[in-house]
């Protein structure tokens, strides 16, 4: 895979994981589409991380850049579980 077919990969699901988060902030008033949002912004943070993991098979980065960022996304991941697991007192306006 080429490293620009990667970056526009990269690009588009992480740009997905923030826009499909403001979507579910502003959707929190129905419980039911904030977890669902929340949901997506889960899988393209996920999808990320397998795109992160071509990168470094493909050696487009080092072993270094490559931890600090999957740990940014774990990090990430383990935020949008805890407001899918905690999405009531999210949906309290």
């Amino acid at each position: 895979m080429s490293k620009y077919a990667l970056t526009d990969q990269i690009r588009r699901s992480s740009r997905s994981v923030c826009s499909n988060l403001s979507e579910s902030w502003q959707k929190r008033r129905y419980i039911a589409v904030f977890v669902n949002k929340l949901t997506d912004s889960l899988q393209e943070a996920s999808e990320t991380q397998t795109w992160l993991d071509f990168t470094l098979s493909c050696r487009y980065c080092s072993q270094e850049e490559y931890t600090q960022l999957n740990t940014n996304y774990e990090q990430i991941i383990a935020q949008l579980l805890t407001m899918i697991r905690k999405a009531n007192s999210f949906c309290k306006l």
